[in-house]
């Protein structure tokens, strides 16, 4: 046939040459690996995320002093007693009977301690129709939520002995425990639903069972390799259960992409007529060496996490990192050994009425009538399709981003939420006060003393608070906890302007006066506060980081300024309609029922930083094999027109395969109840979706054919950057393309 002269070079080909030639060697090499990363992380154990390691600031300074005074902060509950009808004060018998009640049920289960009556603590409403017992649940407060449901069946007695009142439970205890219940379930559904899905893609796509369990197998290695890994970094930096949601998420559609990548290449080129070494050569020059520079961009975009200060996003971005490296060195080694151990019994398990996928040309009928009309009028595809993403992201203008509240993020599906919002209506702040941790050389020194209650007193008079704000000795650690319920309650804007009042005004005319003393301010809305502070003060340099080196990878995969620029606009183009569509859904509410969800006015602080963190490093995908496929085309002496069209169509079909698992993928999270799992769905599956077609298939071969030979352009100042290129089969005897000077072009 004349194709066994086929000329490759790069990592990737030799990569694939030689797992090819040690084809046991390679899989044995790999499965060592996997099981010794397995192994040697189980030995080794997690790491988790300390609370005094989670965020910086107050909320940060705070969670030390706790940690290094060894104090055990326990999972505190409340019962809110409340006249419904309003016809019953706590002054009345019969409320009073009830408190009384509550009181001796949580002490007799044994499971709590420190039960407070309001009658002795003044957790009383101002309009005498609501008080709150409070308590402490005993042992480790990670696990209280294990130990709560005594104490929740006992309250749930009491409300039965006392009809004419309201008797609820709400705590760190009692929401864990009732969230386990409600979600616990969902997420695990959502992660293992998330294999079959994208199996069950794969077998339409091929058309045969074995060349669609390679990619999972591979992609599922991976992501046990990875685990095992992360045990072993998180000695180095401390890992937590959110980075490991996101490894899956990420591994999964990574590890699938790139094998289906790979694989499709290997089987066009036997379908053309290849012999079988031939083909795996070719693949491995060609998609081998996209996966590769798909790979390090990816890394480097989720590199970019590092950069944020936030261990939670520290711990995404380097789990992320290590999935992706994985899964690509996996893609680039084992996967040709597979190929071709296998050989023709890749075929095996055929679906017949889908056999037609595995023949002819890999083009697709449906994207040569799209690019048909595109390449005809490139002007008019780019405005209306730019247009139309543009119009998508306006939306985005206006994002306002915020930690969601309780019933923003379940909305009033729980009966929890509900006395949450109860809780909130009779005491504002009071179940979420903010927490002052006093720290002094003698906590009961007269000054100290004396600095407590001006502060206690000033908070309220400030307007901070409306009270009861209380004071918690910890008499051998000379330290305080100053519990301060903020006015504003569960809007988290108006007590953010409380928080504002007690750290800048209060707390430095009475705590600040004292020598020696320290006064952090915490809790969930000083938190929040904290977290967005941080978050702002990351998004430049990571924003930068993230651009920069992708347009510096993309220069030196194709040694063209153009193809550089231009990834880089139509990645954050993509990137912007993914937030636009966050906004009008989730903080509009528009079309929000149509995914089950609502608007809550707000989108979840740490989504648009994440979103931006891996669509760009996901995007890299579709861009880098697509426009590989278009050089590759060029090079070989076609038109501009017919290299875009060739390069679009040939890759449509896995471009589009990979598309539809990676939104099915997406799309499972978007069904869960919790509204930040919601968005992080919608918004991944959504710009996932716009990416692999009014990016891919519209805009990148209109831009690219209204540019001509300049897609090609690299200035004379320019050529001294190594060249990472390769040389695909000469396919055609076309001469090389040359441009006016004599000069090869520089694809």
């Amino acid at each position: 046939m004349g194709n066994r002269d086929t000329r490759v070079r790069g990592l990737a080909a030799r990569a694939g040459g030689w797992s090819a030639r040690h084809r046991w060697a390679a899989v044995g090499i790999w499965v060592l690996f996997v099981v010794l990363a397995m192994g040697i992380g189980s030995a080794a154990g997690t790491v988790e995320v300390k609370e005094s390691d989670q965020l910086k600031g107050e909320t940060h300074t705070a969670a030390r002093i706790i940690e290094d005074a060894g104090i055990e902060e326990p999972a505190s509950e409340t019962v809110l007693v409340q006249s419904g009808d309003g016809s019953l004060k706590a002054t009345d018998p019969a409320f009073r009977d009830a408190v009384a009640a509550v009181v001796k049920a949580v002490d007799a289960t044994g499971e709590v301690t420190d039960v407070t009556s309001p009658y002795d603590t003044g957790t009383i409403a101002k309009d005498g129709h609501s008080a709150l017992v409070q308590f402490d649940m005993r042992g480790d407060s990670d696990t209280a939520g294990e130990r709560v449901e005594p104490v929740l069946k006992a309250v749930e007695g009491v409300q039965k002995d006392h009809a004419s009142l309201r008797i609820e439970e709400i705590g760190g205890a009692s929401m864990m425990k009732t969230f386990d219940d409600a979600f616990g379930d969902d997420f695990k559904q959502a992660e293992y639903s998330a294999v079959p899905v994208a199996l069950g893609i794969l077998l339409i796509a091929f058309g045969a069972l074995v060349a669609a369990l390679v990619p999972v197998a591979l992609a599922i290695t991976a992501i046990m390799a990875t685990m095992g890994l992360m045990s072993i970094v998180s000695h180095f930096q401390p890992m937590d259960d959110t980075a490991s949601s996101v490894m899956l998420l990420v591994g999964l559609a990574v590890g699938v992409d790139y094998c289906l990548f790979y694989l499709r290449r290997e089987r066009e080129e036997r379908a053309a007529g290849r012999d079988p070494e031939t083909a795996l050569r070719i693949a491995a020059a060609t998609s081998g060496r996209a996966v590769i520079v798909s790979g390090v961009t990816v890394c480097v975009a989720m590199a970019g996490m590092l950069f944020t200060g936030l261990a939670t996003f520290e711990a995404m971005g380097l789990a992320s990192l290590m999935v992706v490296a994985v899964a690509m060195i996996g893609s680039v080694t084992v996967l040709p050994a597979l190929l071709s151990l296998l050989g023709e019994r890749v075929e095996k398990g055929r679906i017949p009425f889908l056999r037609r996928r595995t023949q002819g040309s890999g083009e697709s009928r449906f994207w040569s009538a799209v690019l048909k009309g595109v390449l005809a009028r490139p002007l008019v595809s780019v405005l209306v399709a730019a247009g139309a993403l543009l119009a998508i992201a306006a939306p985005a203008i206006g994002m306002k981003t915020q930690n969601l509240t309780l019933d923003q993020e379940f909305g009033d599906s729980l009966p929890i939420v509900q006395t949450y919002n109860r809780v909130n209506e009779a005491f504002p702040g009071g179940s979420e006060p903010a927490e002052v941790i006093v720290k002094a050389d003698d906590i009961n020194a007269a000054d100290v003393k004396a600095a407590l209650e001006k502060f206690k007193e000033q908070a309220v008079s400030s307007g901070a608070s409306r009270g009861p704000v209380e004071i918690k000795l910890h008499d051998a650690q000379n330290i305080a906890y100053v519990y301060v319920p903020l006015v504003g309650g569960s809007d988290l804007d108006k007590a953010g302007e409380s928080l504002t009042t007690l750290r800048d005004e209060v707390r430095p005319a009475t705590l600040g006066k004292v020598d020696g003393v320290e006064a952090p301010i915490t809790g969930q809305v000083a938190g929040s506060q904290d977290f967005n502070d941080q978050l702002a003060g990351a998004v430049a340099p990571v924003f930068a980081f993230v651009v920069v080196f992708a347009f510096a990878l993309m220069l030196l995969s194709f040694r063209s300024l153009t193809v550089a620029i231009t990834s880089i606009v139509l990645n954050l183009l993509s990137v912007g309609a993914a937030y636009g569509i966050l906004v009008a859904v989730f903080q509009h509410g528009w079309g929000a029922s149509l995914v089950g969800a609502e608007g809550v006015g707000a989108i979840i602080t740490w989504l648009p930083l994440f979103l931006f963190v891996i669509l760009f490093g996901l995007s890299m995908d579709y861009h880098v094999f697509v426009v590989s496929r278009i050089r590759e085309a060029r090079l070989r002496g076609r038109t501009t027109n017919d290299a875009i069209k060739h390069g679009v169509v040939t890759t449509a079909g896995v471009v589009t395969s990979a598309a539809v698992i990676m939104v099915a993928v997406f799309a499972i999270f978007g069904t869960l109840s919790m509204q930040s799992m919601k968005q992080m769905g919608v918004g991944l599956a959504a710009a996932v979706l716009i990416d692999a077609t009014i990016i891919r298939g519209v805009l990148l071969p209109a831009v690219m054919a209204l540019l001509g030979e300049r897609n090609w352009y690299l200035p004379k100042w320019l050529h001294w950057l190594p060249d990472l290129t390769h040389d695909e089969s000469p396919e055609a005897i076309a001469p090389v393309a040359r441009d006016d000077e004599g000069e090869r072009v520089g694809v």
